[in-house]
């Protein structure tokens, strides 16, 4: 199965938290990681107030089900000391599962796709290099959807890269 999910930091070495989130996921049992998508900067979007954002997005081919790449998600979130305080509030490490193929699921942990990525413009930009046909239901293909977002907020990093070892 191809899982998609989005990488974020806007606290300490940000890149640092982004590559050791492309290991964990690259080592994780089950899970792969495919491809992975440029860095981009973003400023950052609803709660406090709070410094600007690398983001990026992994594909990953994996063998776990939803419940699980979550776990496996939290566990990588945890050891690089996110600490769950205030909703949307600045974090070391954030990972969110945008897509799992073509499930559609929803528990009270989690939903797929994601129930905002369609407006989040850090997360449809690095999407788009990746998988810009995927169809977000209800929405229409990332490419399309990209199109109907703001993007001032989000900026390219051509210094920065994350890789897959």
């Amino acid at each position: 199965m191809k899982a998609t999910v989005s990488i974020g930091s806007n606290l300490g070495d940000r890149l640092s938290y982004l590559q050791g989130a492309v290991d964990a996921l690259n080592v994780a049992t089950g899970t792969q990681v495919h491809s992975v998508s440029s860095v981009f900067e973003t400023d950052p979007v609803g709660g406090p107030e709070q410094d600007d954002y690398l983001n990026a997005v992994v594909v990953l081919k994996t063998i776990l089900s939803p419940q699980q790449l979550l776990e496996v998600t939290q566990k990588i979130e945890i050891a690089a000391n996110r600490v769950r305080g205030e909703h949307w509030g600045p974090r070391t490490l954030d990972i969110d599962i945008l897509a799992m193929d073509n499930e559609q699921f929803e528990t009270e942990r989690l939903t797929l796709p994601h129930p905002r990525a369609h407006e989040r413009g850090f997360v449809l930009m690095p999407w788009s290099e990746l998988d810009p046909d995927y169809v977000i239901p209800g929405h229409g293909s990332v490419a399309l959807t990209l199109g109907q977002v703001e993007l001032s907020g989000v900026r390219k990093c051509e210094n920065l890269t994350l890789v897959v070892s």
